[in-house]
């Protein structure tokens, strides 16, 4: 019996994975009293998402009433993102963070480039003006991810049956803590967890 190429094997491979079933997967963040947690950002990771992962459009944080809109923003790696500020004073955005460094100098409206996050990983924003103002990107190697709402539940839609490492952040979590992630298996049908976040401050 021959064997089959290497290549052939792994176009039928990519050919099945693309025909897996899919199903939506719900997520409930809680802290570990049961508390649920707004702003935590969940994603699926696998090899095959990573290869689907493309950058998203349209992503901007903008500056009202000396705070950035919104708080929390999940992107994908390559996703342009742009500050408009429309507040009544000058801002003066910034990250020192290892995924992206970058200055915006004090500016009204939007700058002309928007700011490219090319690597995974956690950004933290500042104001140079303002010390209060704070927010975080979230940069991920997967389409499957999303921002949880006042309930803490999350959805992610889509979703094809396999394996994947289920991973979790809040930005009441630790500076400089990384996501935590856990082995899940998604199931050809729609699904719902419970997620308890460890080490999370009000």
């Amino acid at each position: 019996m021959r064997s089959v190429p290497g290549w052939l094997a792994g176009l039928a491979a990519a050919t099945l994975a693309c025909g897996a079933a899919a199903g939506t997967v719900q997520v409930t963040v809680q802290d570990t009293a049961g508390k649920p947690l707004a702003d935590a950002v969940v994603f699926l990771e696998s090899r095959e998402a990573r290869a689907q992962a493309k950058p998203v459009a349209g992503a901007e944080i903008a500056q009202r009433a000396k705070r950035f809109e919104p708080a929390v923003t999940v992107v994908t790696v390559g996703s342009s993102v742009t500050f408009p500020n429309q507040d009544t004073v000058r801002h003066q955005v910034y990250s020192f963070s290892p995924v992206k460094t970058f200055e915006l100098k004090l500016y009204i409206g939007t700058p002309a480039s928007p700011v490219v996050f090319d690597k995974p990983g956690i950004a933290v924003l500042g104001c140079n003006i303002h010390d209060q103002m704070a927010a975080w990107v979230v940069i991920v190697e997967t389409p499957h991810f999303g921002r949880s709402a006042a309930g803490g539940q999350v959805s992610l839609a889509n979703v094809p049956a396999g394996s994947y490492r289920l991973r979790v952040w809040h930005p009441g979590l630790a500076v400089g803590a990384p996501a935590a992630d856990q082995a899940f298996t998604v199931n050809p049908n729609d699904q719902a967890t419970v997620f308890k976040l460890a080490g999370v401050t009000p």
